[in-house]
C-alpha cells in the first residue's frame, strides 16, 4: 500500500489537530504539508512500532518541534478567532498538545505519549493541568436531570468539586422544562429515565428547542441514544460512571461548546 493511501483517512484529522495548535487553518496545514513532504522525501519514517494514524501525529510533532514554531495563538482583540481558539491559546503549549490529542483526537493517554515522546505520568500531569486551567476558566451554573438521590448527590459533588455551581437537580421531565425556565444552566447533565416514567432525551429537547446549552447524558442505557436515527449526542458516559470520567467530560463539553446566543425568544 502506498504511503498516501495508509494516511488518507488520518490527514483530515491531522489538518484538525494543526489548527486547533496553531490557532490557524493555513499555518496548521503549512506544517502538515511540510510533514507529508518530510515522509515523501524520506526524510522522516512512519515508526514501525506505532498505528499509522499515531506515527502521523509523532512525524507532524517532529516537524513541529525542529521549526523553531511558536505556539502563540491571536491576540484577545484578533476579532477573526472564536472562543475556542483563544481558550486553546491560554493554555500552556505543553499541556495544550496533550489535551487537545486525548480530548479532541481520541487518542489514549499512552498514545499521547508516544506521540510526544513523553512518558505516561508526564502526559496525565500535562492532561490534568490543562483541565484545570480550563475548570477555573469556565465555571458555570449546571442544571442536573436525575431520578436517583444518591447518584444526583454523587454528581452534584463532582460538578462542584470542579468549580461550577449546582442550580437545580430535576427528576422529572417537566421538573427539568421549569428549572430551566426559572434560570438558565450553562451545562445539563441528564439521565434519561426520570421518575414518573418521563424522558430524560425529550427533556433535553425541549431545553435545547430554546436554549444553546451543552448537554452530558450519563445513563445505564446508552442504546436508547446510540440508535443512528437521529444526531447522537457527543457525550455519553454509561453507568455506573468513574468520577473522573465526567469530569473530563464536562471540561470538554464546556470548552468546546461554541458560545451562542439565546434561541429563546425575547
Amino acid at each position: 500500500m502506498s504511503l498516501l493511501a495508509r494516511l488518507a483517512p488520518h490527514l483530515p484529522y491531522v489538518r484538525r489537530y494543526a489548527r486547533a495548535l496553531t490557532g490557524d487553518q493555513a499555518t496548521g496545514d503549512h506544517y502538515v504539508r511540510v510533514a507529508l513532504e518530510a515522509l515523501a522525501a524520506g526524510e522522516r519514517v512512519l515508526e514501525a512500532s506505532m498505528t499509522p494514524r499515531v506515527a502521523l501525529y509523532h512525524v507532524f510533532h517532529a516537524i513541529w518541534c525542529t521549526s523553531g514554531a511558536q505556539l502563540e495563538g491571536p491576540q484577545e482583540d484578533d476579532i477573526s478567532a472564536d472562543d475556542t481558539t483563544r481558550r486553546l491559546m491560554r493554555i500552556a503549549p505543553r499541556s495544550r498538545q496533550a489535551f487537545l490529542l486525548t480530548a479532541l483526537e481520541g487518542f489514549t493517554p499512552s498514545e499521547a505519549a508516544q506521540i510526544l515522546g513523553a512518558d505516561f505520568a508526564e502526559v496525565e500531569r500535562l492532561i490534568a493541568e490543562a483541565q484545570a486551567e480550563i475548570d477555573a476558566e469556565l465555571a458555570t451554573d449546571v442544571l442536573i436531570i436525575e431520578d436517583e438521590p444518591v447518584i444526583a448527590a454523587d454528581i452534584e459533588a463532582l460538578v462542584k468539586e470542579l468549580g461550577h455551581t449546582v442550580v437545580d437537580i430535576a427528576a422529572t421531565r417537566t421538573e427539568a422544562v421549569d428549572a430551566v425556565a426559572r434560570k438558565t444552566p450553562g451545562l445539563v447533565l441528564a439521565d434519561i429515565q426520570l421518575a414518573d416514567g418521563s424522558s430524560g432525551i425529550d427533556a433535553v429537547k425541549d431545553i435545547l428547542a430554546r436554549y444553546d446549552v451543552p448537554v452530558i447524558f450519563i445513563t445505564a442505557f446508552p442504546e436508547r441514544l446510540l440508535t443512528g436515527e437521529r444526531p447522537e449526542p457527543t457525550f455519553l458516559i454509561t453507568k455506573p460512571f468513574q468520577p473522573e470520567t465526567v469530569k473530563a467530560a464536562i471540561g470538554q463539553a464546556l470548552f468546546f461548546h461554541p458560545r451562542k446566543a439565546s434561541k429563546q425568544a425575547a
